[in-house]
């Protein structure tokens, strides 16, 4: 056997990947005469040490873990969507289509209807990259990042010509109904700390539940084997018959879905109305979280909830330590991402071939029966 174990592929190699990041962070903190120790309990306790912390942690991790699994579902056909940004900003307009458009009379079933709204419509933004790579052999990375820009001047346009309450110079929609307010965390579990300005709420169930259908699509049914097949081998794919036209559009409608799914938590959940920048970069975080996380749901849960984290623990050390301008948060954030993406085989490369020879030693050494 000369493969990592799981374990390692899974957990050790994106430790040492976010160590590294954390060293490097610390070198350049260092650099601006500030503590990098005193900036990681800033960050740390920012982010975990409280309820107010958590609550915020756990709301920017809702939005990447749908944008993340969007990202997972599409590298396992092997596609790189790069337009989880764009899907998710047309999800939005999905959730305030449905909650404008209806007087709901609870929450829930305002809840299951704009579901429904913001994975049709971020399905429907990324159909046309999915057509055009399955039909026309259009590059899907080119087309998924032209199909942001189209869909965030799309929305500008929306907003100020269509959606935009008269008398109102803000660029967004009216609030929505009071019937289809989301429950928070200080609704659910006030006993926890939780305070009514927190924006965790209901959608961090709803990602949960998810990650755990993503799962079961991925390794327990028919169309996740063909999707995993037609990722590992195109050309064996369609020998064993599986069409790779309709593998393309399946995987990008699921991963335009689950993209378009992040709105409910910014839009309903949050800001109760249709606001531009609504999707404030989850989607290119997305790319980042599914590739730390190996694109398994677990392992994008982890990855999404350290990316919280480094947000909110990043707004704090902003917040307490001057000196640590936003920038240099984006830099740090930027480093994890540079680490555990496009410098993994730095790391793998050594572990795979330490692996290999502890392997072998152990192979020699054992006595032959």
């Amino acid at each position: 056997m000369d493969k990592m174990p799981k374990w390692a592929d899974v957990i050790l190699i994106p430790l040492i990947s976010v160590l590294l990041a954390l060293i490097v962070s610390g070198l350049v903190v260092l650099y601006i005469g500030e503590s990098p120790f005193e900036a990681m309990r800033v960050m740390v306790n920012g982010a975990m040490g409280s309820a107010y912390g958590w609550g915020y942690t756990l709301y920017y991790a809702t939005n990447f873990i749908f944008t993340g699994l969007a990202v997972a579902v599409a590298f396992h056909a092997r596609m790189f969507n790069i337009g989880g940004e764009g899907q998710a900003a047309l999800g939005g307009l999905g959730v305030a289509l449905v909650c404008l458009s209806v007087n709901w009379p609870h929450w829930s079933l305002a809840l299951l209807a704009a579901c429904l709204g913001a994975a049709l419509f971020g399905a429907a933004w990324a159909a046309i990259p999915a057509y055009l790579q399955a039909k026309r052999g259009s590059h899907i990375v080119i087309t998924t990042i032209m199909f942001n820009y189209i869909a965030a001047s799309l929305l500008v346009y929306l907003l100020v010509n269509v959606f935009r309450v008269p008398g109102n110079m803000a660029p967004e929609t009216a609030r929505f109904g009071e019937a289809a307010h989301l429950p928070t965390a200080a609704d659910i579990v006030p006993w926890l700390g939780f305070r009514a300005s927190t924006p965790l709420n209901i959608s961090f169930l709803l990602a949960l539940l998810a990650c755990f259908l993503v799962w079961f699509l991925i390794w327990r049914t028919r169309l996740g084997y063909e999707i995993r097949a037609f990722g590992h081998s195109e050309t064996a794919a369609v020998y064993a018959g599986i069409n790779p036209v309709r593998i393309i559009m399946v995987s990008m409608l699921i991963s335009g879905g689950l993209a378009g799914l992040m709105s409910i938590n910014s839009v309903m959940g949050e800001a109760e109305r249709l606001v531009i920048g609504q999707v404030g970069g989850a989607g290119f975080v997305g790319i980042a979280v599914a590739l730390m996380g190996r694109s398994h749901p677990v392992g994008v849960l982890l990855a999404a909830i350290l990316f919280g984290v480094l947000y909110q623990g990043g707004a704090e050390l902003e917040f307490e330590m001057p000196a640590i301008s936003r920038e240099m948060v984006v830099v740090i954030q930027a480093l994890v991402i540079l680490f555990t993406g496009a410098l993994d085989n730095m790391v793998r490369m050594p572990m795979e071939k330490l692996f290999l020879s502890l392997r072998r030693r152990d192979s020699r050494e054992t006595p032959a029966e």
